[in-house]
């Protein structure tokens, strides 16, 4: 999102968290900017869809050297997901803090904007585990500069496996078509494998309408979009004919209708 830092993951702007309740109602924020995500799609959906083994098949501890699995998490919001994902992945229970945790699985999380981050970090129960920064994913020097520095504490160049979770739709209504295909580009540049839950397309439209309906500007690309319809199908398209990813596998729906998608690079 070189472009305007306005733009990206589930939350925005650094008043975000100051909005008046507007930005509690679904689809109401023109950036995705929900200070409670979670109170509207609790992280519990996705996880009774993911194997907790799943990484551990992906990355058998043979072939990792020892090495801990590196994920990226793309438009965190406050952390909840984050740090549910991590707890399934690794089986950690509530109020359970493995020591070894952080040298099997460490998570770089990134969100545009700086109240959620901050927010994120204060609480956080595995600070060794996961860091959050504050990142325009679309801007390109920054996000080399931070990707980069993540990645060479470890030695590596790409992450493992990234997750993109709830946030394409915002990517492509503040960006467009192009800025849609670009922003999955990076994505399967920088990921072996990438796990992405796609907004439907009635989400753009219902969007689109609660900004209408509270006298607010309308996305400046909804009406010219021409990537649309089965934004499941339309996201598959694009990373395994432009990006040469491979679908591996669907994981199903959650209970709002959204598919989780795992995709590997053709030479991970």
């Amino acid at each position: 999102m070189a472009a305007p830092a306005k733009l990206m993951g589930e939350g925005i702007g650094e008043n975000a968290a100051e909005e008046e309740p507007r930005v509690l109602e679904p689809g109401a924020a023109p950036f995705g900017n929900f200070p409670h995500y979670s109170r509207f799609h609790p992280p519990e959906q996705r996880l009774r869809l993911l194997p907790p083994e799943l990484l551990r098949r992906l990355f058998p501890p043979e072939r990792s050297e020892a090495r801990p699995i590196l994920g990226l998490d793309v438009g965190c919001n406050s952390g909840d997901l984050s740090v549910a994902l991590y707890k399934h992945f690794l089986s950690l229970h509530d109020g359970e803090n493995c020591s070894d945790a952080s040298r099997e699985l460490r998570l770089l999380c990134c969100d545009i904007d700086p109240v959620l981050v901050e927010r994120a970090k204060k609480e956080c129960p595995f600070p060794d585990g996961l860091n959050f920064i504050t990142l325009d994913f679309m801007n390109q020097r920054t996000r080399k500069v931070l990707l980069s520095s993540f990645l060479s504490q470890f030695g590596r160049s790409v992450f493992d496996i990234g997750f993109c979770m709830s946030i394409t739709m915002w990517i492509h209504l503040n960006h467009g078509d192009h800025g849609l295909w670009e922003f999955l580009a990076h994505l399967s540049s920088l990921c072996r494998y990438l796990l992405v839950e796609p907004q439907p397309w009635k989400c753009y439209r219902a969007a689109a309408r609660r900004l209408r309906k509270l006298g607010l500007h309308d996305f400046d690309h909804f009406h010219s979009l021409a990537i649309r319809g089965d934004m499941a199908n339309q996201i598959v398209q694009i990373l395994t004919q432009d990006h040469g990813m491979e679908l591996v596998c669907c994981f199903g729906n959650t209970s709002w209708d959204r598919s989780l998608l795992l995709f590997r690079a053709s030479d991970p």
